[in-house]
Parts: structure tokens; sequence; C-alpha cells
């Protein structure tokens, strides 16, 4: 029994071929190769995810921040930032209970929408396509053929999503903020180098960045040193008459002269007037709230 051939451009074919030269199960297996290709290479390695399994969630930060190189992380506040972003996005998986595989295509999948960000400048619709494109690769499919490529079902495929939404997604602003507004740096330390003139028997001038004219600092900065001396004589001749005053003043006792007797009396005599004065007022208002209280009565009598 002769097999049927087909003709192409450079001869012959066997039959059960395609135009391409390939079979079916030569382009099912190229096919297969691409779709592993997708999110790939891998964020983590098993190796790492296998690590990080093992530890808690102190063990987990150290280790993605080994990882990842961070080494600024008190001072940087975008590192702290991704590794924050990283750190959560990991423990979350951990309690999707994902297997190892789908760790790895997670952890990718948070890194390529940090990428599309930083390197493509890719908008919040952009980022929301894409992850809509890769998801339909690697999440759950309708075709049969398929089945077998499928990383995550259903329920694990709309976790993810909404995950991302509240983690990513709702702050995009703040990433893009991270990425592309420059901040300025606080310096938390400073170097000065103070230049100090030599001293002098004479008045001498400020160095030149602060300087001014001889004549204007000699007038109303720096007096002579014949006027020091002139109003230092002065202020000696006239310190003791001046201090003897003073002392006088601060020696006398204003109460010299009266007993503690009389003291009270005088006191005693304020305190009555303070107290009959307030009293008297008090009176009064009792006063006029009485008769207006019997006028009010009266009213209601008359009634």
């Amino acid at each position: 029994m002769a097999a049927s051939v087909g003709t192409t451009p450079g001869g012959t074919t066997p039959a059960g071929m395609t135009p391409a030269g390939t079979t079916p199960e030569s382009e099912k297996d190229t096919e297969f190769q691409e779709h592993e290709r997708i999110l790939c290479p891998d964020f983590l390695s098993v190796a790492q995810i296998t690590e990080m399994l093992a530890e808690d969630v102190d063990g987990v930060q150290q280790k993605l921040e080994k990882f990842l190189n961070f080494r600024n992380l008190q001072t940087c506040l975008k590192e702290a930032s991704l590794l924050d972003y990283y750190v959560s996005g990991f423990l979350w998986a951990r309690g999707m209970d994902f297997s190892i595989i789908q760790y790895s295509k997670f952890m990718t999948l948070l890194d390529m929408l940090l990428h599309n960000l930083k390197t493509l400048h890719m908008s919040l619709e952009d980022s929301i396509k894409w992850l809509r494109e890769v998801m339909a690769e690697i999440g759950p499919s309708h075709s049969q053929q398929n089945e077998e490529w499928n990383i995550f079902d259903v329920k694990q495929a709309n976790a993810i999503v909404d995950y991302l939404k509240i983690s990513l997604f709702q702050h995009y602003k703040l990433y893009e903020f991270l990425f592309f507004s420059a901040r300025e740096e606080i310096v938390i330390g400073t170097e000065q180098v103070i230049e100090v003139v030599k001293p002098a028997g004479h008045p001498f001038p400020d160095p030149l960045e602060e300087g001014i004219s001889f004549d204007i600092y000699s007038t109303f900065i720096e007096p002579p040193p014949i006027l020091d001396m002139e109003m230092k004589g002065l202020n000696q001749d006239q310190g003791p008459e001046e201090s003897q005053p003073e002392a006088d003043t601060s020696e006398t006792d204003p109460l010299v002269g009266f007993t503690i007797e009389d003291i009270k009396l005088v006191l005693g005599q304020v305190t009555d007037d303070i107290l009959i004065s307030i009293q008297t007022k008090i009176n009064e208002k009792l006063q006029i709230q009485e008769e207006a209280f019997n006028a009010r009565t009266e009213k209601l009598k008359k009634a």
C-alpha cells in the first residue's frame, strides 16, 4: 500500500506532515515550550522558595532581604517598600497553600508587574490588561487540550486578582511616585571648615568672607584701646558711689518698727472692710430678688 504524499515548494512531503514539515505532535511540543516561557525567568528559585517556607515571618523577611541584596533598609524608603511588597505577597501565597511551582509563578508575576511599571512605564489600565492576558495563559482554560498547562485553578486565579487589586493596583500612584519622583536627600551630617584669625595685639577685622572696612570696624564695632581704658577708669571711679545706695536700700527692712500685733491689726481691718462690702452687696441682691418674688406672688393672688 503506497503512502500518499503532498507537494511543497521544496519537493515532496510525506503523508501526515504539515506544509511546514512538522507533525502535529511537534507543533504541540513547540506550543508547550512557548507556554513554559511565560513568566520566565523565575523571580525566585525552587531552593530559595523551599528555604523561605521553613521560616517564620521575620525569617522570610531576612531571606528576601538577602536574596534581593537590599542593604539600606534603614535609610532607603524604596528598598523598604519593595521588601514589604514581596514579603506580603509571599506570606499571602503561604496562606493559599500553593505548590512550589505556584509559588514561583506568583512571585514572578509580582516582580513582572513592578518591572512593567518601572521599566516600561505601564499605566494602571495597561497593567490590568497585561495581567488579564497572563492569567489567561497560566490560569484556568475552557480548552481541554490546554488543561494540563493550567497552573492555577479558577478559585486561585480569582484570589490572585483580588489580592493584586488591594496590594498593587489600589496603591498604583504611590508605586509610580516611588519609581519616578525624585526625593531630596536628608543631610544627617555635614562638615564645615572655619578659618580662625590669628590673635593680634591690635583690633583686627573679620575674615574676607564676612569682612568690612577697617574704618567702620574700628569706629562702630571695636572701639580703640584708649577709649576702653578710659571707660574702665570711669567705671572704677563711679563704682563705689553707685554701689553704696544699692547696698543701703538692700539692707533696709520695710517692716522695721512694726510688731506682730500691729501687722495683725492692719490685716484685720483690711479683711473686715472687704467682708463688709461683700456682705452689703449680697444683701442688696437678696432684697431685690425678694421684692421681685413678692410682686409675682401678689399678681398670682389677684389672678
